[in-house]
C-alpha cells in the first residue's frame, strides 16, 4: 500500500531534467512514473522507479538533491466520480493531501499516488472503503 517515491530538487532551468533522467538511466534505473511541478524558480521531480534508494545515492553523488517519501497507491476505478468518492473519504477524515498524480502502472482502472499528512490512517480509510491500493511489490520495489 505505501510505495516509496523519490522527490528531486531542481533548479528550473533548461538541462536540469536531462541532467536527472541521464544520472539515472546510466545508472540502470528503471522508472515507472514521473510527475514534475515547476514554479518560476524550482522544480520538485516526483518519481517512482524500482530501485529507490539506489536512485537517491546516484543523485546524491551527481550533487542533486533528492529525498524518499512514502505516498499511498491506489488505483481508482474507471468511472464517473470515482476520484472524488476517494478524495473526499480523505477529506471528511480530516486528512489533507497534499498532491496526486497518476502512475504509469499497467491493469484497469487509473493507478494515482498520494501524499497526505497521515499516511497510516489514509491507508486505514482507503481499506476500510474497500479502495484497490498497489504494494511495492506490485510494482516492482
Amino acid at each position: 500500500m505505501f510505495i516509496k517515491q523519490l522527490s528531486v530538487f531542481l533548479e528550473n532551468k533548461e538541462g536540469r531534467l536531462d541532467e536527472v533522467l541521464k544520472t539515472l538511466s546510466q545508472g540502470g534505473i528503471d522508472l515507472l512514473s514521473a510527475s514534475l511541478a515547476d514554479t518560476t524558480e524550482f522544480g520538485v521531480l516526483r518519481l517512482i522507479s524500482k530501485e529507490p534508494e539506489r536512485a537517491r545515492d546516484l543523485l546524491k553523488s551527481a550533487g542533486i538533491t533528492a529525498r524518499i517519501d512514502e505516498v499511498i497507491a491506489v488505483v481508482v476505478p474507471d468511472a464517473v466520480g470515482s476520484l472524488q468518492k476517494v478524495i473526499f473519504k480523505l477529506h471528511e477524515a480530516g486528512i489533507n493531501i497534499g498532491y496526486i498524480y497518476g502512475l504509469s502502472v499497467d491493469g484497469e482502472g487509473a493507478p494515482i499516488a498520494i501524499k497526505t499528512n497521515d499516511p497510516a490512517k489514509a491507508a486505514e480509510i482507503l481499506e476500510k472503503e474497500n479502495v484497490k491500493t498497489l504494494s511495492s511489490e506490485e510494482l516492482g520495489q
